[in-house]
């Protein structure tokens, strides 16, 4: 699959025009590739869709990684701002057992809204590295924001981002498989309630042991 480098960057929409074509091209990419998937979606296809030449196309995206990037931006750049209002810092631990749960919620919706789109875009195509690097900036957002309300609820605890990070991981993991393929035999509030316990669980959990130092031997 040929990658985006620096010579083949996607131009930058500047005038209310320009910006227009893009968001038909990427609507249109969207359906494209929820449709036929990511591998029999061309960009004849796309521009077919979206209604322009193939070489307005290819003037904002050289390739199909190109608008996988543009497409993975736009989609976690939606679901951001709604995210980081559910983790706004929590006053008391009951507060962010709540806040957990719509957290979960939030998550398994946004999932439902579009199944095979985010299929496609997170599991069909090869990320190039910069979706990884989207990927891992709407990650680090998310988990920056609740490390803040884990550190304020309990100050003396060591590993406020670790946690955070694993818990927005796992949600996120989770709310993928559930949507798409189902766990177990739950249903959707089952899922919701049980996933919430495990997080709120791992939250407040005590702190383990520190690791100890490996003891150098000294010479013989």
């Amino acid at each position: 699959m040929q990658r985006v480098s620096r010579q083949d960057a996607r131009r930058r929409p500047t005038q209310r025009r320009s910006q227009v074509t893009v968001t038909a091209i990427l609507d249109a990419a969207a359906r494209v590739f929820e449709e036929r998937g990511f591998e029999a979606g061309t960009t004849n296809h796309v521009a077919q869709r979206a209604g322009v030449s193939i070489g307005s196309l290819y003037e904002y995206f050289p390739n199909k990684d190109a608008m996988v990037v543009a497409l993975v931006e736009r989609e976690l750049e939606r679901e951001r701002a709604k995210l980081l209002a559910i983790l706004a810092p929590a006053a008391t631990q009951r507060g962010l057992a709540a806040q957990l749960r719509a957290f979960v919620e939030t998550l398994v919706e946004l999932h439902e809204k579009r199944p095979g789109l985010h299929r496609m875009l997170f599991d069909q195509a090869e990320h190039p590295p910069a979706a990884h690097a989207c990927v891992l900036r709407y990650e680090e957002s998310l988990a920056h924001a609740l490390a803040d309300s884990l550190r304020g609820l309990q100050p003396s605890l060591r590993d406020a981002d670790t946690r955070a990070h694993l818990i927005v991981q796992t949600t996120e993991s989770l709310a993928h498989r559930f949507v798409l393929g189902g766990i177990h035999d739950l249903d959707r509030a089952g899922f919701v309630r049980e996933l919430t316990r495990l997080l709120v669980g791992y939250a407040f959990a005590a702190p383990g042991p520190r690791p100890r130092r490996a003891v150098r031997a000294g010479p013989r």
